[in-house]
């Protein structure tokens, strides 16, 4: 469970640096989601929102897709901008390097 947990981790952080990179909003990322029989859930509180994703049991592209949509949707963007800041989130998880 640790290493998913360092996964889980080093995921949200290079999405958080890419969406920053953009002059996005950087949600907080948790799991699991405190609402049952959900895999992903956003929370909203004040300025800022939490993003809380099932990891366990789950495809790890699955537990990603979550992650990057759940920034899409904080941030209300409209489809052409979701569609090129999707694709720049995909980038910087299957490319750390290229992201920093």
């Amino acid at each position: 469970m640790e290493m998913i947990t360092v996964r889980f981790a080093e995921t949200a952080r290079s999405l958080g640096r890419a969406a920053r990179l953009r002059g996005l909003e950087v949600p907080t990322f948790r799991s699991p989601p405190s609402l049952c029989g959900v895999q992903r859930s956003i929370r909203r509180r004040g300025g800022s929102a939490t993003i809380a994703v099932v990891v366990r049991g789950r495809p790890w592209g699955a537990v990603v897709a979550d992650m990057v949509e759940g920034i899409v949707v904080v941030n209300d963007l409209d489809r052409e901008r979701a569609d090129t800041v999707r694709a720049s989130l995909w980038q910087a998880v299957d490319e750390p390097a290229l992201a920093a």
